[in-house]
């Protein structure tokens, strides 16, 4: 079961272990993480599941589509290389330990 590691904007870590093929953002959503809010329910459609992840996990990341590049102009923060929706990406063995950086707000 990959670990997720989801940090706060205020500091605060929650750590999960989750079982394979689940997104970043179900996971969130099943285990009460905070600031993910996942108003579309993980079709890529709202930008609200908006997450930065750890530049060390980036290069393991399937390669973002289009409606996903898309969507990420349309969050309520920052846009950065890190930026992606949580919703997107499905865990696999190769992301244990994945560490994810909730922004301060999604709307």
């Amino acid at each position: 079961m990959p670990k997720i590691s989801y940090q706060s904007h205020d500091g605060t870590v929650a750590d999960v272990n989750a079982p394979e093929n689940m997104s970043v953002m179900q996971v969130a959503k099943a285990n009460g993480v905070d600031g993910i809010v996942a108003e579309c329910g993980g079709s890529a459609m709202c930008a609200t599941c908006h997450v930065y992840v750890a530049e060390d996990f980036l290069d393991r990341l399937p390669v973002m589509n289009a409606v996903e590049d898309e969507m990420l102009d349309c969050t309520a923060t920052e846009r950065k290389p890190s930026s992606r929706l949580s919703c997107q990406i499905k865990l696999t063995p190769d992301l244990d330990g994945i560490v994810i950086h909730v922004p301060e707000r999604q709307t």
